[in-house]
């Protein structure tokens, strides 16, 4: 155990944790709504410092980051735990393991210099931390991530985005890039997630202002956020932020408590890049649909292919020094020199 951060006293034994916008009160004995941090007599505790429950060496493609050392290679990581409660939720075996597991916190005991250093030795830019949502593996992430930075290896959160302003913040300065996941409606977030929309739109814009490098990810599932009106209003709220943030619009295929709902078809992802697009955004990719062309980096100019994707793997690369060849025009994202 690791005592917390971003938490203040809140009166006899009890605690109030800001580490996300879910801001519990937790009696002593008691854990938040993540299931991983527990207040013992009147301290919070963070029961997955150096617990890890995956990690695995991933293209930086699977985040998925479009714009961010295409064709680079991130250690990747994560703890079990989660602050929501995503019906559709992929990785719901170690996000939700605390909760269906009786509180149990399983994890391989690795410290931060480990993970360093695997990094370092295995040739990868950078670290990901994802698969569960690295909020509420802070303590961990953060020291980790300052670890990296000293090195030169960059740090990159994959994320629901419910990250509170402290901890965003705190995290940014050793932050390189973060894909934040915006799911729906607040409607949505409610009655899906059990959380609300307005503090992930806060957290995409603070990001943006502290000099990380976003993208955004919606997962379109059928009758549940793919109107036309849920995606305008996403499309939109992205390109008022900054019109180069790349969105990318995934397909849903059915899992965890959402197993009656059908895979999203590809006209609905086409038809999502087109309300992008018509939104003002530059860069709308679809998602976990390889082999259709929506993958692929166009000019937001000319129009000339940039960078060719089949799923994770970069077929050709054209961007010279962050540039168009063809045009000049420049090409918003971190690219090697």
């Amino acid at each position: 155990m690791k005592e917390a951060m971003v938490y203040e006293k809140a009166g006899g034994t009890d605690v109030r944790c800001h580490l996300c916008a879910h801001n519990c009160l937790i009696h002593n004995g008691q854990r938040g709504i993540c299931a991983v941090r527990e207040n013992k007599d009147g301290t919070l505790f963070s029961l997955v410092y150096r617990k890890v429950i995956s990690m695995n060496i991933d293209p930086i493609e699977k985040k998925p980051l479009f714009h961010f050392l295409p064709g680079s290679t991130s250690l990747s990581l994560a703890t079990v735990g989660c602050n929501f409660r995503c019906k559709h939720c992929q990785n719901y075996e170690i996000s939700q393991y605390p909760r269906e597991r009786r509180f149990a916190v399983p994890g391989r005991d690795i410290s931060p210099e480990a993970i360093v250093n695997s990094a370092a030795d295995a040739h990868c830019d950078s670290i990901s931390y994802t698969y569960t949502e690295p909020t509420i593996f802070f303590e961990f992430a953060y020291d980790c991530a300052r670890l990296a930075h000293e090195k030169g290896v960059k740090n990159v959160f994959v994320s629901n985005g419910y990250t509170g302003e402290e901890a965003t913040r705190l995290i940014a300065p050793f932050l390189d890039a973060n894909n934040v996941d915006l799911k729906g409606s607040d409607k949505f977030y409610r009655e899906i997630c059990g959380a609300r929309l307005k503090p992930v739109q806060e957290t995409i814009k603070l990001m943006k202002q502290l000099g990380v490098w976003v993208e955004v990810t919606t997962l379109i599932i059928p009758d549940l956020n793919d109107s036309e009106k849920d995606l305008t209003d996403i499309a939109e709220f992205i390109s008022s932020v900054d019109p180069s943030i790349p969105w990318h619009v995934s397909q849903f295929y059915p899992t965890y408590k959402l197993l009656d709902k059908p895979r999203t078809p590809v006209e609905k992802l086409r038809e999502a890049r087109q309300i992008g697009l018509k939104a003002g955004l530059k860069y709308v990719y679809e998602g976990n649909v390889p082999g259709g062309g929506g993958e692929n980096t166009r000019c937001p100019v000319c129009s000339e292919l940039l960078i060719g994707r089949f799923g994770y793997r970069i077929s050709e690369n054209n961007i010279k020094s962050g540039m168009c060849p063809k045009c000049g025009g420049s090409i918003e994202g971190m690219w090697r020199a």
